[in-house]
């Protein structure tokens, strides 16, 4: 094993690989280590690999019921969730040998083992058999990921009781589904349970789901929610949760209102893995929820010392992650980040999704001030590929400056919103006016249209304003 290294990264989630490869491209001598047993981390384990496999299944059934002259369709009662991820073991494993080969093709040495900060530029490894090595490097990047929030109060027990590792463990598809906490991992599980005919009570705290989305597109989402015979109930708080012993969990909420359900998720938040790592000897300041505090570098209060992805907390995405380890592992050696984070887009596979890039329309009034902003929408029952498709609550929404139409954000809802968010990305990336949308040339019929569409509402708004 080798003991000198430029870069240590410890986890091998999407943050972590991805500072590990931008080290290694720029010339850097790295080491990954990884506590488990394959490469990946949450993400391709437990998180967002099994769960958008199992969404796959779920759009495959919404376009099933969309086509109901047709097709006579109904799932059968019977039906195991394993048959309906059975991709998912084949997924996650060519995922895994994928990360490995890059990796190691890279020169990116793996190492297996326990991580432990002894100082900034030391960290012990333990092996499984026990014996613990020294490694050396100019600087760490934590990238040690997260794991289930479990609320006092709510005694998960992964049977009737379930966190977000567990939800995919059970052998049915449950009647009924309580969903407590609306941000993005009980929203995507509970509007894909929704699809799958489970009967789905989605709770929180605040009045609407995914408060750092634009509301329009969180409207959109609840009213799809609803409209497939769930509901959502915001504004709420659980005082208790209990299994009954027989058929039911029980959900009390503060008021008295019972809910009951044969399953209940509990997806109110995550808790940053940082047990073992050795951050409180070393002086690693942490925020009041726990996670590693970081500057705009991503650099802890001990110099040198990095943290990328959900140990530090919000937006804890696979692509912010990505992105965030790159950053990190790119100011490691003196080189800044051209664009600003926000330009990072952020994609919930939701049922519809949702996808934002730059700044929503709140957001740049704030800024900028209401009379300087202008907004461009397009609905996708505008767009002819909407209506071949038959999506009903699809939104596509342009911010831009008022007299030039310089874009400051996109932001969509709607089938494809999490691909179709990258052409917003790069005119932003580019300094683009609304103008660039109506220069392209696009595919006819494709739901890109809509950025046309929404560019001349925009356009005509701009016009207008300058009489």
């Amino acid at each position: 094993m080798e003991r000198y290294y430029d870069i240590i990264v410890i986890g091998s989630g999407p943050g972590g690989q991805r500072a590990a490869l931008a080290a290694n491209k720029v010339g850097k001598k790295v080491a990954i280590i990884e506590r488990e047993r394959e490469l990946g981390g949450a993400c391709v384990h437990q998180g967002t690999i099994p769960s958008k496999t199992l969404r796959e299944a779920a759009l495959t059934i919404t376009k099933l019921k969309r086509s109901s002259e047709v097709f006579e369709f109904s799932l059968r009662s019977d039906l195991e969730v394993s048959t309906l991820i059975e991709r998912m073991e084949t997924v996650v494993e060519r995922y895994t040998t994928v990360i490995g080969e890059g990796l190691k093709n890279s020169h990116v040495d793996i190492i297996k083992g326990r991580a432990k900060i002894r100082d900034s530029q030391t960290v012990t490894v333990q092996s499984v058999d026990g014996r613990i090595h020294s490694l050396e490097a100019q600087n760490i990047i934590i990238a040690t990921g997260s794991h289930p929030r479990h609320p006092e109060g709510i005694p998960v027990d992964h049977e009737h009781i379930l966190d977000s590792d567990s939800i995919l463990s059970v052998l049915y598809l449950p009647k009924s589904l309580t969903v407590i906490g609306g941000g993005v991992i009980g929203s995507e599980y509970a509007s894909i349970f929704s699809i799958l005919g489970v009967e789905v009570t989605l709770i929180d705290k605040a009045p609407r789901p995914l408060t750092f989305l634009d509301p329009e597109l969180t409207e959109r989402f609840v009213n799809q929610f609803q409209q497939n015979g769930s509901r959502y109930l915001g504004g709420k708080t659980v005082k208790k949760v209990a299994w009954n012993g027989k058929d039911a969990v029980i959900t009390e909420l503060e008021g008295g209102e019972i809910i009951q359900s044969e399953k209940l998720l509990v997806a109110s938040g995550r808790i940053a893995n940082t047990e073992g790592l050795g951050i409180e000897s070393v002086g690693i300041s942490t925020t009041k929820r726990g996670h590693i505090d970081v500057n705009e570098d991503y650099e802890t209060s001990i110099p040198g010392v990095y943290a990328v992805g959900d140990v530090i907390g919000y937006p804890a995405l696979a692509s912010t992650s990505m992105e965030q380890g790159r950053r990190a592992a790119c100011n490691c050696i003196g080189i800044k980040a051209q664009h600003p984070f926000e330009m990072v887009p952020i994609g919930i596979y939701a049922v519809p999704e949702m996808a934002s890039v730059g700044i929503d329309e709140k957001t740049a009034i704030e800024r900028h001030g209401e009379s300087t902003i202008v907004v461009g929408k397009a609905d996708f029952e505008e767009v002819a590929r909407g209506q071949i498709m038959g999506i009903k609550n699809g939104l596509l929404k342009l911010v831009a400056k008022k007299g030039t139409g310089k874009l400051l954000g996109v932001q969509i809802v709607g089938d494809g919103a999490t691909e179709l968010i990258h052409m917003g990305e790069l005119a932003l990336i580019n300094h683009n006016t609304a103008h660039v949308f109506l220069e392209s040339i696009l595919n006819f019929p494709t739901l890109a249209e809509a950025y046309r569409i929404a560019a001349l509402d925009l356009i005509g708004k701009t016009d207008a304003s300058r009489d």
